[in-house]
């Protein structure tokens, strides 16, 4: 029995309900991350004992359950576009900007699926952007290429965000104190790919490298839906 499928406890003094606990349980998150959150904690914040809440939650994997599918109903969106490139785009661009909103998100995409109400939701409007346009196989396939994109992706800029905060040293200050290092290395001609890299690449921000890189993954997509039946 999954956690939604169990019914909540009647109310006691201290009114408590999953809602409440899941919103004390993310503003915990919010602050600290994911390891600042624990039954005991969620527990404090509502002016209650723990054991309370484990007549709603039976572990922290289930609070963690629900915090996810709570942050998932901010990357539903509102109405459904009608073609399917813009569509995943829409959910690859929602989910960033959660995950931003709520770093720990990042800890938790790409697991097992979500199973809570906002989780299908979100599955059912990512797999029903493409229904229609190829077999399921290949469908679920396009999926997983674009959802490993744009996770890895979030992944890689919060992880980013927490380095700055944890060295106190923003991306441009980082490499300035790395760049005589760097310089000397490169000035060795044993690595001429990464001295192109670094003197003649641009340097966009975040966003612009996401965007740029979904789109990509979606030209591929595309490729791919378009082929003919073997």
């Amino acid at each position: 029995m999954t956690v939604w499928d169990r019914p909540e406890p009647p109310m006691r003094p201290v009114p408590l309900d999953r809602e409440r606990i899941v919103a004390a349980a993310v503003a915990l998150a919010d602050e600290g991350g994911l390891e600042a959150v624990s039954v005991r904690k969620v527990a404090a914040r509502l002016n209650a004992g723990p054991m309370r809440l484990y007549g709603y939650i039976s572990t922290k994997e289930e609070l963690f359950d629900l915090m996810l599918d709570e942050v998932q109903a901010e990357i539903l969106p509102e109405e459904q576009p009608r073609d399917w490139r813009e569509a995943l785009r829409v959910l690859a661009h929602r989910t960033r900007r959660a995950a931003l909103r709520h770093e720990w998100l990042a800890d938790l995409l790409g697991g097992r699926p979500a199973l809570g109400p906002n989780g299908l939701a979100v599955g059912e409007a990512t797999l029903s952007a493409l229904d229609g346009l190829a077999d399921i196989d290949t469908v679920m396939r396009a999926v997983e290429t674009v959802s490993a994109y744009f996770n890895g992706a979030i992944r890689r800029e919060v992880t980013n965000l927490r380095a700055e905060r944890a060295t106190g040293l923003s991306k441009h200050d980082w490499q300035r104190a790395r760049g005589p290092h760097l310089t000397r290395m490169l000035a060795t001609g044993r690595f001429p790919a990464l001295s192109r890299a670094v003197y003649d690449g641009t340097d966009v921000d975040a966003e612009a490298s996401f965007a740029t890189g979904l789109d990509w993954v979606l030209d591929a997509v595309a490729a791919r839906l378009t082929l003919p039946p073997a």
